[in-house]
């Protein structure tokens, strides 16, 4: 809860020192970047992440405006998204490289014709993918909610949204700064079946899309305070070469164990030890993002059994835990959390000691926080 006199106090002393202020000749990169944040409630740094999982997706369809719209308001620190392309080339925040699941692309007759069979990290998928339509294409569909268990009422309301109008909802928020977390998702696929002009790949337009919004910088550094970004994928070359392109803070995402990655022979397994973690940590990479069932991995029983030490040797390394994905839902929480969302929160943040969570219910998580870890400047 804030203050409404004191944040008119602190606008008052922004405007005050505004108008004293001789103006530059010519502001700096960096200026522009404080000047577009200034007045702004900065972002917490004092307690683990709040990531929201595709926005506020267990309430609204996923990377919609709505859904993103609803986890500004409440609290979330950062945005969450996977951004794949369009058949010409645009950019969208979508997670699937098919849009079955999520749109009513089934109901559109007029694209009847576009199902196709592409193989995807090794098996055949069969659906209408995005690479096979135009973002103006794409633009005719409607986003539906992808569980059956979750509210259907906001179906076929809100568009998919680009990754340009995802940043600007980020940018836009009026009290304070709000983090994005984009996914360079399924790169291999995406220049297997994309060509951008010059030769340049998925990997160069998404951080030439990010530097035309003035991101960058290291993780903490004031620039990035100003605009914080972590940059996420599931293949760790994307990683290597956006570290060449921008200085933002990288977060390599780790799939089940057993599963090959899309541009190495390797298995995530064989590509989380120390030696790797060095690799990792020498081009730019601050923390990893571990499917939560990799580090207190389930029974048959739907039971945890005790963590892996996975999280501790990549505190050792100096890398962030950010685990995903945590779900309200019965179905999504084992049974040692006794179906309680709040159990699950105080085993991973109070005993784990994560560094963030990737979550389909920033709201819930926003108030545990409050509740058990309150931020000494709130």
């Amino acid at each position: 809860m804030h203050c409404t006199a004191f944040r008119c106090l602190c606008t008052c002393a922004v405007l005050v020192l505004f108008l004293t202020t001789p103006a530059p000749v010519a502001a700096s990169h960096h200026e522009r970047v404080l000047k577009e944040s200034s007045g702004k409630k900065p972002l917490q740094t004092e307690r683990p992440y709040n990531i929201a999982h595709r926005g506020a997706n267990g309430e609204l369809p996923e990377e919609t405006h709505a859904a993103y719209e609803r986890a500004v308001v409440e609290g979330t620190d950062f945005l969450e998204t996977d951004i794949i392309s369009t058949k010409d080339g645009k950019l969208i925040c979508f997670h699937d490289l098919t849009l079955d699941a999520t749109t009513n692309v089934a109901n559109h007759t007029e694209f009847k014709d576009r199902v196709r069979t592409y193989e995807v990290q090794g098996a055949n998928v069969t659906g209408f993918f995005t690479v096979d339509f135009t973002l103006a294409e794409i633009l005719t569909l409607r986003a539906v909610q992808r569980w059956p268990f979750r509210d259907q009422s906001y179906n076929g309301k809100y568009k998919v949204i680009t990754f340009e109008e995802y940043i600007e909802i980020a940018l836009n928020t009026t009290d304070r700064i709000v983090g994005i977390y984009p996914e360079i998702k399924n790169p291999v696929f995406i220049n297997q079946h994309v060509k951008w002009p010059g030769g340049k790949t998925h990997e160069n337009i998404f951080v030439e899309t990010l530097q035309k919004y003035g991101y960058g910088g290291k993780y903490l550094s004031e620039a990035w305070k100003q605009k914080p970004l972590f940059i996420q994928s599931f293949a760790p070359t994307a990683l290597a070469k956006a570290a060449t392109l921008i200085d933002s803070p990288l977060i390599f995402l780790i799939d089940d164990f057993s599963v090959p990655t899309q541009d190495t022979n390797l298995t995530f397994y064989q590509i989380t030890t120390n030696q790797y973690f060095d690799y990792l940590v020498s081009f730019g990479v601050v923390g990893i993002g571990p499917w939560k069932d990799n580090i207190a991995i389930p029974n048959a029983e739907n039971y945890a059994a005790p963590p892996t030490h996975l999280i501790r040797r990549a505190h050792d390394h100096g890398l962030q835990v950010h685990p995903y994905t945590f779900r309200n839902e019965n179905q999504f929480l084992h049974f040692n959390y006794h179906q309680d969302p709040y159990q699950e929160y105080i085993y991973w943040l109070a005993d784990l000691k994560v560094d963030g969570l990737f979550t389909d219910f920033c709201g819930s998580l926003k108030l545990y926080q409050d509740w058990a870890m309150p931020l000494k400047t709130q």
